[in-house]
């Protein structure tokens, strides 16, 4: 018997029916004959992305796709770093869709808890993003908008309130009016130095409103506030109007997931700080903020914070009035003012100055590197294999160096320097310019001696 996956053999026929059956080889008998020839076209089953290869079962058994260090980085290459003029006192209102659709399953294991897991990814990442800022968060079910937790500084307060939600299936229509209304109420009294943002996540066709949305709209232009909505169905014309009214006519603020990983990546981009645009620049002004220490009680005294009127043993005492809070950043209860630590300022500072991309480092100037600079992990010696077989689109030296210091870097070291620190550890230890033996810097001298060194703080 014939093999079924060898070629199509015509018995009888002429030359063009036998030109329009003509079918590819199969792997076997293209083995065994060699390669194909120049002109051969190549079946698309031999050309097919098999994702199978780049999932992974988690502890639970769900499954997740691996993101290699190398796919973060074409996305990072991708994204402007210009310096621009950001707001970091931000005063952000998550809406979330909790209707009948998001009982949905397109997404697995369906909308409603695959958002509910997103949005606890997001509150993690946007306070530390933006440890200055305020976060509050609403739902939209049953054509009415419910409140989940108020807006607060306080990142263990909103996920303790939406654990309360995770359970409760999704019912009845949203109400993207009534939604944008309690939105309005939560930010009427942001400061004028913070921003006023809304990031809506809309699963619906529809809009349940008890009144005319365009009126709702016009009052949130006019009271400065900026909506962006991430779609899970289709593209919905009143989600696009209200982006792009509300955003000086950009509407690049409206997105739609394809994938659950594209869902993520679309919420987890709000935690940047959005430009400031020439119309809303206000007077500088000055902003009173205290830095407190931690303290602890005294004894066997207990002390209650004014926060939440629980015993505590330790704790932050206000600056101007005393009052004492359990944790930071926070609003003092008692006179207003904002406390914060000096390294939350540092971490909100950042994305004013963002760290520029680092450069390929071709095999001609690899030499004068053989390990990282900052893990100390060894490079690829140069050979032929090596340079013939380089990823396209990443460094064929596997070195990545930086425009201003001029060291080499592994692909780890420049994703969590770009991610994470946002410095560059070799500008960071650059003492160029500075006489041997001493360096002044900010009340620090330091001394060095051979190859170690010392720091001595000035008293």
């Amino acid at each position: 018997m014939a093999d079924s996956d060898g070629e199509y053999q015509a018995n009888d026929g002429s030359d063009d029916e036998f030109g329009d059956h003509q079918v590819a080889p199969s792997n076997r008998t293209r083995g065994q004959a060699g390669a194909p020839s120049k002109g051969q076209r190549r079946a698309a089953w031999e050309d097919v992305t098999r994702t199978w290869e780049v999932l992974e079962e988690n502890e639970d058994g769900t499954i997740k796709r691996i993101e290699t260090a190398e796919a973060k980085k074409r996305a990072r290459l991708m994204k402007d770093t210009t310096p621009l003029q950001r707001g970091i006192i931000r005063h952000l209102v998550l809406v979330l869709d909790m209707s009948f659709a998001m009982a949905e399953k397109d997404l697995l294991p369906n909308r409603h808890e695959l958002t509910m897991a997103y949005t606890r990814e997001f509150v993690r990442e946007y306070f530390e993003q933006n440890p200055i800022s305020q976060l509050g968060i609403i739902g939209m079910r049953d054509g009415v908008a419910v409140r989940i937790s108020d807006m607060s500084g306080n990142p263990a307060d909103h996920l303790e309130m939406l654990t309360d939600w995770v359970k409760k299936e999704p019912q009845g229509n949203p109400s993207l009016q009534n939604a944008l209304e309690m939105c309005r109420g939560a930010l009427f009294h942001a400061p004028s130095h913070g921003t006023r943002e809304v990031l809506i996540v809309y699963g619906a066709l529809m809009s349940s409103d008890p009144g005319d949305i365009h009126e709702t709209i016009s009052a949130v232009i006019k009271d400065r506030i900026r909506v962006s909505v991430v779609g899970i169905s289709a593209q919905v014309a009143i989600c696009a109007e209200l982006c792009a009214k509300t955003n000086g006519g950009d509407g690049s603020s409206y997105s739609i997931a394809l994938h659950e990983q594209h869902l993520r990546d679309l919420l987890l981009d709000v935690t940047t700080p959005p430009a400031t645009r020439v119309t809303e620049q206000n007077n500088a002004s000055l902003l009173m903020m205290g830095f407190p220490s931690r303290t602890m009680a005294t004894g066997d005294t207990i002390n209650y914070c004014a926060c939440h009127n629980r015993p505590t043993r330790e704790g932050y005492e206000c600056t101007r009035c005393g009052s004492r809070v359990c944790r930071l950043p926070a609003e003092c209860p008692g006179c207003s003012l904002t406390l914060i630590l000096s390294t939350h300022l540092a971490r909100s500072y950042h994305h004013l100055f963002p760290l520029r991309n680092w450069v390929d480092v071709p095999w001609s100037d690899a030499g004068r590197s053989t390990a990282c600079y900052a893990c100390l992990t060894p490079f690829p010696v140069y050979s032929r294999q090596l340079a013939e077989h380089a990823p396209v689109g990443l460094s064929e030296s596997a070195r990545y160096a930086c425009e201003v210091c001029g060291n080499h870097f592994c692909i780890d070291c420049d994703l969590f320097a770009h991610e994470v620190l946002h410095n560059c550890p070799g500008c960071q230890s650059d003492t160029r310019g500075v006489p041997d033996g001493e360096a002044d810097v900010d009340g620090t001298v330091l001394q060095t001696n051979g190859s170690a060194s010392a720091m001595e703080i000035d008293s």
